[in-house]
């Protein structure tokens, strides 16, 4: 039998992947990844062996995924469309990447992901792959299978007998991770619809939010988090406190009508309490310690960066030379900046670092003042001159 090696989510499509792809001879391995989606993966890995899934990888990639994939992008400043904090679309090239290494691992020269054809996760999944091992044959059995309904895929669950609660229906698309949660369809794809209260899960209402403000301090190294109200923590506790303080407030909620790789308009609504806090304390750090045309010429960069990140090109070439110019931005990039959280809404209110460029003597109108104001009469008419 030839063998695949599936991303196996533990949900019906994939599921169904398994026995789907068993029908059609291949030996399927099992690949579940935590990358911080909180699930009880021993009985995600129960369920894959009851399926038929000849064996079962489970790997916590939740650190690696916070170092390589999270604060590199928070280093970059990247947000896609000046709203998506890149949660999901950050967890698919480091999932297609051990997804490689297990193939290799097994002398598979398959691949299989559960993604459709009409999102942005499979060309994530299968770019990443095919830059790493082009040899790989790659399955998407929902974008070719015979199923046209979820029903359907009901039915042929149970016709198979396949371990899986079926009964429990949501009209909601929900993707988790460490760093974010997404949720799509049902009356979200109304855009005129108001969000229901419902689809959220790590965030409160700024009406539940507490009357009184939350101060919090982040100290970054090299645009590197490192502690939290000057507790050192790690990276993935970095993220678990301040998606816990940040929730708490309201903060880190974002309705977006998004375009898609793939050409169409989507409405996706996210939670992101610790990648909105960390990506304002960032910006705000860097207006403190990073020169005028620096600055100005990184926010182009993170537009792009972003891009590549959520257009399923991590692995290229660009965006390894963008790392390259990102980490020599950062070298300075060490400091404090507090923040006051308060239903909904996260304020930076105070910074310091080692390599501020903020000089008092110059900002100020005050007696301390040492700017020659008379030189500004000369640099406005050469400034204007040549036009």
């Amino acid at each position: 039998m030839k063998k695949v090696v599936l991303a196996y989510s533990g949900g019906l499509d994939t599921s169904c992947a398994i026995k789907w792809l068993q029908d059609k001879g291949y030996d399927v391995v099992a690949f579940i990844a935590n990358v911080g989606q909180q699930e009880d993966f021993a009985e995600i890995e129960k369920r894959a062996m009851k399926t038929g899934a000849s064996k079962v990888y489970v790997e916590d990639l939740q650190k690696e995924f916070v170092d390589d994939y999270v604060f590199p992008t928070i280093r970059a400043g990247a947000i896609y469309e000046n709203k998506y904090l890149l949660a999901t679309a950050l967890s698919r090239p480091l999932i297609a990447k051990h997804q490689v290494y297990i193939a290799h691992k097994e002398k598979a020269k398959t691949l299989a992901h559960g993604c459709t054809g009409k999102g942005n996760d499979q060309v994530r999944f299968e770019v990443t792959a095919k830059l790493l091992d082009p040899s790989l044959e790659q399955i998407a059995p929902l974008r070719i299978w015979e199923f046209k309904t979820r029903e359907e895929e009901i039915d042929y669950a149970q016709a198979k007998k396949i371990p899986i609660n079926v009964t429990k229906k949501s009209p909601y698309s929900i993707d988790k991770n460490l760093y974010g949660r997404s949720i799509e369809a049902g009356v979200l794809e109304d855009p005129w619809v108001e969000p229901p209260e419902e689809i959220y899960d790590i965030t409160v209402s700024v009406e539940k939010a507490p009357n009184k403000p939350t101060y919090i301090e982040l100290e970054f190294l090299e645009g590197r988090p490192t502690k939290i109200d000057e507790k050192s923590l790690n990276s993935v506790d970095i993220i678990h406190e301040l998606n816990k303080i940040g929730g708490a407030n309201g903060v880190g909620r974002v309705d977006a009508i998004e375009n898609r790789l793939v050409g169409i308009k989507s409405r996706e609504i996210y939670e992101n309490p610790a990648a909105t806090i960390l990506y304002l304390a960032h910006q705000e750090l860097e207006g403190l310690v990073l020169d005028r045309e620096t600055l100005h010429y990184k926010q182009a960069i993170a537009q792009k960066y972003a891009e590549l990140t959520y257009y399923g090109l991590w692995e290229t070439p660009l965006k390894h030379q963008l790392d390259a110019y990102v980490n020599q931005t950062q070298e300075r990039v060490t400091g404090t900046i507090r923040l006051r959280l308060y239903k909904g809404n996260c304020v930076p209110v105070g910074r310091k670092s080692k390599f501020s460029r903020y000089k008092e003597e110059l900002a100020t109108y005050g007696k301390k003042d040492v700017f020659d104001q008379k030189l500004a009469e000369g640099f406005i008419k050469l400034w204007g001159m040549p036009f």
